[in-house]
């Protein structure tokens, strides 16, 4: 009961906000525009077929990721104005108050997933094969369960907006550019090989690639299989150190 009472209330921010909405809109939108039509020929002439069916998936990731993150500004904002205390001092545990806002935050970026995805439609966009949808689905879930976390952990051990935002700038734009989101991974340097193996947007952002454009650079097992990980161990990590908020 919690957990869905969390759930939705994240969802009623998120719809009572319009100008967030629209907001939040405008850097993907400009991303599909400025880069799919301004690198479109060029990467054509390269041999690597339609930018704009090889750059969508990664602008819906990014939708997915800067959302999902900086839902835990939320929380830092419950913590200044005391609505955190009042949720930590009912008669429930502290991971199902954490699981309830991780699921409203993660349902929220899938939302803003979708948005971008019928935004990419617009701009000409069409997936391969529409049969795999519900795996794109799927992988829009992780990835905003994943970053949800991640950002839930974050604000957990913070206390103002600025250190919060200073950290998810810092961590959101490599997270982002090295995930292969913008470029293909094949021919890499060695050293940017590996950086982009370890970063798990990289997965994220493959596996919805290979659902709708039916292109994947690693295979669907390994995709799902990092992903998951990922996202037990920053349950885990956020729910300790969501536990250990003082009231």
């Amino acid at each position: 009961m919690v957990i869905y009472i969390l759930w939705l209330r994240q969802l009623k921010r998120y719809f009572r906000s319009k100008a967030r909405i629209v907001g939040s809109l405008g850097q993907p939108l400009l991303f599909l525009v400025a880069l799919g039509f301004g690198f479109g020929p060029i990467f054509q002439k390269a041999g690597g077929g339609n930018y704009i069916e090889f750059l969508a998936p990664g602008v819906i990731a990014m939708g997915i990721l800067f959302t999902a993150l900086f839902s835990g500004i939320e929380i830092i904002w419950d913590k200044q104005f005391g609505f955190l205390k009042e949720t930590l001092v009912a008669p429930v545990s502290r991971f199902e108050v954490m699981i309830g806002r991780t699921l409203g935050g993660a349902t929220v970026a899938i939302m803003q997933g979708i948005i971008v995805f019928l935004l990419a439609l617009v701009i000409g966009f069409r997936p391969t094969n529409p049969g795999l949808l519900p795996l794109a689905l799927l992988f829009m879930f992780l990835i905003a369960l994943l970053f949800t976390a991640l950002g839930t952990a974050i604000a957990s051990i913070l206390e103002d907006m600025q250190g919060f935002q200073l950290i998810m700038n810092f961590l959101v734009m490599p997270t982002f550019f090295l995930s292969g989101a913008l470029f293909p991974l094949k021919g890499l340097p060695g050293s940017i090989v590996l950086v982009t193996q370890v970063d798990p947007l990289t997965y994220g952002v493959d596996g919805l690639r290979g659902a709708l454009s039916n292109a994947f650079h690693f295979s669907v097992t390994a995709d799902l299989l990092v992903l998951s990980v990922s996202v037990i161990l920053l349950l885990i990590v956020g729910s300790y150190l969501f536990s250990k908020i003082q009231i």
